[in-house]
């Protein structure tokens, strides 16, 4: 059978970098957990923080699934080390791929555990210092849970980058290719701007 992965997926499944060997002892600043019902994968991510400058120093997680949310976990444990925690916050699974050079479309839902895993943990960490959570901060809606797609991210695409078809949406976002179950809404939002940004052209 052909390895359908491309070589970083497996380095990063082959050799796992930062994984929680003992979450027991392990002293943490923030904790996040996910289950993935649809394809039975379990993450929990813990970070952490440099609360002086609130910059992610560590990034550890631990995970039953299979090799694409393992692969994709390494990665992004990799890249968050170093970010703020707003800029952590606002990875997406589109970034895990992009760094892992792609994934099979029907894995890519296995690569938003460990982005919402670690939005749980940076969220957990404003709790635990007596601040509002990212999410309580937050005035964007999220259209497409799976894959972390909110409505100014339809809006940006439209009216900033001039996508014009809800199939090219798909390909730089990946909105409703997971469950399908925002697909409705997301392409209701996508003419509504379409639509706007003709209008805006016109004047």
């Amino acid at each position: 059978m052909d390895w359908i992965y491309t070589d970083k997926v497996r380095d990063h499944f082959q050799n796992p970098r930062n994984i929680l060997d003992d979450d027991k002892t392990y002293s943490e600043d923030g904790k996040g957990y996910v289950g993935n019902a649809k394809c039975g994968d379990m993450m929990l991510v813990v970070i952490k923080v440099d609360k002086e400058k609130q910059i992610i120093t560590e990034c550890k997680w631990k995970t039953y699934g299979c090799a694409s949310a393992i692969a994709s976990t390494s990665a992004l444990s990799v890249m968050v080390v170093g970010m703020s925690l707003e800029e952590a916050y606002r990875v997406k699974p589109q970034d895990i791929m992009n760094q892992l050079e792609g994934l099979p479309t029907h894995k890519i839902h296995c690569s938003v555990l460990g982005d919402k895993a670690l939005r749980n943990a940076i969220d957990d960490f404003y709790s635990r210092n007596g601040m509002l959570t990212m999410s309580q901060k937050s005035d964007e809606r999220t259209v497409c849970y799976c894959l972390n797609v909110t409505e100014g991210d339809i809006r940006k695409k439209v009216v900033e980058e001039g996508v014009k078809t809800f199939e090219d949406l798909q390909k730089h976002t990946k909105i409703s290719t997971s469950c399908g179950n925002c697909e409705k809404e997301a392409r209701t939002l996508f003419d509504e701007f379409l639509l706007l940004n003709n209008e805006d052209h016109h004047d």
